[in-house]
């Protein structure tokens, strides 16, 4: 117990504190290197055991991972496939920030393959988003929205670049987002793909295509994401 009778904090909180602190900051990226158990320990000064307990700690949440005979490092981020979350909620369920650049945002017709995903009749008018997201600066991936221009008039015309669309849809239009159907595939980056994701042109990407359903089980959203594969992983809960 501290002096003025709160509870002291942990010494290997204080040390998770300080690594997320790093890894908000910047300072620590996906892939980069996290101070030894050793080092920790004694930059702490704890013991080896409350330095290990730390990071073990981290790594069950999902933030770093540990490589045999490597050391420990920033865990890539998990896309969670047992809930529908936006990108931003993915990232801050890890404890990032996530930041968009609008690339466009209009409306668009006569696309009628990605008008039959959103049961829409051929040549129905539609709005398109198309964001970079990324995280400290750095690009994580490249996602394009559609979504029925009708259902949502004046939507091209919101700060799409701050914040979740979710969270703009269901505070702002209603509307009651409850599940997706999804495909996932490993593809090349082409080179406008490379270009947004700051990756050479033909390296590994990961794609994920999905229609997003509300609470009628109408669609109302088609997403395709190209997300970096090395900065990625999946994260799939099964049961039996």
């Amino acid at each position: 117990m501290s002096v003025n009778g709160q509870r002291a904090v942990p010494a290997y909180q204080k040390i998770q504190g300080s690594i997320r602190d790093l890894i908000d900051a910047g300072e620590l990226k996906p892939g980069d290197s996290v101070t030894s158990e050793r080092e920790l320990a004694r930059l702490h000064r704890v013991s080896l055991m409350t330095a290990r307990h730390a990071l073990a700690g981290l790594e069950r949440e999902g933030v770093v991972e540990r490589r045999r005979g490597a050391g420990t490092f920033v865990a890539p981020p998990r896309i969670h496939f047992n809930k529908l979350m936006s990108y931003t909620e993915q990232m801050a369920s890890r404890g990032l920030a996530a930041g968009s650049k609008v690339v466009a945002a209009k409306v668009i017709e006569q696309e009628d393959e990605i008008a039959a995903r959103l049961m829409l009749p051929a040549g129905s008018k539609m709005i398109k988003i198309e964001r970079v997201r990324h995280t400290s600066d750095e690009p994580f991936a490249l996602e394009t929205c559609y979504l029925p221009a009708e259902r949502f008039p004046g939507l091209v015309r919101e700060p799409l670049g701050r914040g979740s669309l979710f969270a703009r849809l269901e505070q702002d239009f209603g509307v009651q987002l409850t599940y997706a159907d999804e495909e996932v595939d490993a593809t090349a980056a082409d080179s406008r793909v490379a270009q947004f994701l700051q990756v050479p042109r033909g390296a590994p990407v990961m794609r994920i295509r999905q229609v997003i359903y509300s609470s009628n089980g109408k669609p109302v959203i088609y997403v395709v994401g190209f997300y970096r594969a090395e900065r990625h992983s999946l994260f799939i809960r099964r049961f039996r």
